[in-house]
């Protein structure tokens, strides 16, 4: 029985250490992000739309991991901000594009890398051999919480 209570014991200081770290990353990420008057979910929608190009509303919100509702919203500050800009689709006249404005690309280019200074100054506590091993095995618990969470539904 003491070896289940400490199986138990260990997940759950696992689940706390995990949560704290990743809230101290978030946070200090985070406020870097809204230094450039954004939220990390505009970021997050710049972010996507500089690497992959225009992409239909409905699926920047599965990319950015957002209700549809709160896309719109979304898109709709980054437009007023002239960040972004709708077009709609040559084949489909449903389909909804944004893309990045020219000033949204500049936007996006000065602000990026200081962001990724942040990040990486953030992550230096851990060697580069640490890091490798804390991204397969957050990868490997990740992917078994899917998993599991797959298998509820």
């Amino acid at each position: 029985m003491s070896r289940v209570l400490d199986e138990r014991e260990l997940s759950l200081n696992l689940f706390v250490v995990l949560a704290r770290a990743y809230n101290s990353v978030t946070s200090r990420t985070n406020r870097d992000i809204q230094s450039h008057g954004l939220n990390t979910t505009e970021f997050g929608v710049l972010d996507l739309l500089y690497y992959r190009g225009p992409q239909p509303l409905q699926k920047i919100g599965e990319k950015v991991l957002i209700s549809s509702g709160n896309i719109t919203y979304v898109v709709d500050k980054l437009q007023k901000k002239n960040l972004l800009v709708r077009r709609a689709s040559q084949d489909d006249r449903r389909v909804i594009f944004a893309e990045l404005t020219e000033e949204g690309r500049h936007f996006f280019e000065q602000i990026y890398p200081q962001h990724h200074r942040v990040i990486m100054d953030t992550v230096d506590g851990l060697s580069r051999e640490e890091k490798e091993q804390a991204v397969e095995l957050l990868k490997k618990l990740g992917l078994s919480a899917e998993t599991k969470t797959a298998v509820q539904s």
